[in-house]
């Protein structure tokens, strides 16, 4: 069985800017395999080196020649050829061995790389693959914090080997343009960017990414000190034409959102919901909820009590009449039994600050979800808390509801101080509903804590149900399958 051959691109010189598929596969080679000039230096080998590991074969391929003379009869290619025949035969004694050769090549292997002539040899007699890398012309730019190119501009990359008159003309009708290969053909081509009258607009790059990187106008460039690994850079004109405003601050009204978290995590928040989070300058709400928002240092967040319902929305007006962008959120949906009506029933005090209110996915479609389809037909949802209503309308509703046969999904079921109301609840469903009448318990869902139960109504225990439940029951007609999915038919009987 024959080895696998890669062509791994490490980037321009910083080992951070290795991709993490090369790291991986630089660490799994068998083989590792680079470039080098007589004097044994590999910036490649340099920027693999923190995850080579112990064991590894290497394979350092030599240039014969970089710029000096040749006698080699084929002259310069000849010679070069003949040593990337010469490195190819090397590399494939160990891909027969059946080891893994991963040939590293500093930027991209198949941007001006020496690895694609290796490629154009092995690669249609073993397995090969090519990983592309950071290249040196990425890097440049990055290091000169100047973009490249804009919307529909075009980019020019020419090496700096072409004649001085190609370079000027190509240079004159580039829109952006980098000129790879510096060295001892600097004068050539910085002579090239003066007669295309362009040397004011260039920039020198050199080694980026590395600690030896130096950024300056090409214009100020000695032509003595330039080595091979730099490059001249035309960026983006667009950007030489823009002028940078000053980044906008809130004036006048800013606004407030009401938006839904979800019943739990990340995954039941809608995108309309996260935008709104994320482009805040404030959030407001209960504490517990504001947990689940991940923290951002450039906003401010103001958590309350959960009792505070007013006075917390009046503290999000005022933020926003001062020009904040305010957010408070609510778990679930923000319209259901939670912060929209405080928001709005409040706004009429400040006119001047719009407010809108953005969906969340409720509890009771969570806990349906979960068990199944209870609310297939026609339900009704209430709240057994009675700190804001007497419990006498809740039991005028229970009692309504069961005679007219729907499902009920019941919010605030239990708590620490109101421990009747759930089985009071229960008792007055028994007047209407039949003792085997499916029962769903739904806690914690989507979050850690996670539980589903489904039972009856003659046996739910009011004890085993606390403020994290939400309680569905079924109607008449409304079935457990043989899988234990509950569910409520569309069609009514």
């Amino acid at each position: 069985m024959v080895g696998r051959l890669y062509g791994v691109g490490v980037g321009p010189g910083d080992p951070e800017l290795v991709t993490v598929k090369a790291a991986r596969l630089i660490g799994a080679a068998d083989v590792v395999a680079y470039h080098s000039a007589r004097h044994g230096r590999s910036i490649a080998r340099a920027a693999a080196a923190p995850y080579l590991r112990d064991g590894q074969i290497e394979e350092q391929l030599v240039y014969p020649v970089t710029t000096e003379t040749t006698d080699h009869p084929g002259g310069y290619q000849g010679a070069l050829d003949g040593f990337y025949a010469d490195c190819a035969a090397r590399l494939a004694a160990h891909l027969d061995a059946g080891r893994t050769v991963a040939v590293l090549s500093e930027g991209d292997p198949l941007f001006y790389g020496s690895y694609m002539h290796l490629h154009k040899r092995l690669a249609p007699h073993y397995p090969a693959e090519v990983v592309p890398g950071v290249t040196s012309l990425s890097a440049a730019s990055a290091a000169a914090g100047r973009p490249l190119v804009e919307r529909e501009e075009t980019l020019t990359v020419l090496p700096g080997t072409l004649p001085g008159d190609e370079l000027a003309e190509r240079l004159r009708a580039a829109d952006a343009a980098a000129v790879l290969k510096l060295g001892r053909t600097f004068p050539k081509v910085r002579q090239a960017f003066e007669d295309a009258g362009r040397l004011s607009e260039a920039w020198y790059v050199e080694r980026a990414s590395t600690g030896r990187e130096r950024v300056v106008p090409l214009a100020d460039v000695d032509p003595a000190d330039v080595p091979y690994m730099a490059l001249a850079l035309l960026t983006s004109p667009a950007g030489e034409s823009f002028t940078a405003p000053e980044p906008a601050r809130p004036e006048g009204p800013g606004s407030v959102t009401v938006v839904g978290l979800g019943p739990a995590g990340r995954p039941w928040l809608t995108p309309e919901a996260q935008d709104v989070l994320s482009s805040a300058t404030d959030l407001v709400g209960y504490g517990p909820y504001l947990d689940r928002v991940p923290p951002n240092a450039r906003q401010r967040r103001h958590a309350t009590g959960n009792r505070v319902e007013d006075d917390r929305a009046r503290h999000a007006l005022r933020l926003a009449r001062d020009g904040a962008r305010v957010a408070v959120v609510s778990s679930g949906d923000p319209g259901v039994f939670a912060m929209a009506t405080a928001v709005l029933e409040a706004a009429d005090d400040f006119p001047d600050v719009p407010v809108r209110v953005v969906p969340g996915l409720t509890a009771a479609q969570a806990v349906a979800a979960r068990a199944g389809a209870p609310l297939g037909h026609d339900f009704c949802v209430l709240s057994l808390s009675d700190l804001l209503k007497p419990w006498e309308v809740i039991a005028r509703r229970l009692t309504a509801a069961a005679a007219a046969d729907l499902v009920l999904a019941l919010y605030n079921p239990s708590s620490s101080r109101r421990r009747h109301q759930l089985a009071a609840a229960r008792d007055l469903l028994l007047e209407h509903r039949s003792p085997e009448t499916p029962v769903v318990v739904g806690r914690d869902v989507g979050g850690p804590e996670e539980s589903v139960t489904v039972t009856t109504l003659g046996k739910l225990d009011p004890d085993q149900v606390d403020m994290r439940c939400l309680v569905i029951v079924g109607s008449s007609t409304t079935r457990v399958t043989e899988r234990g999915a509950v569910h409520t038919p569309r069609r009514y009987p």
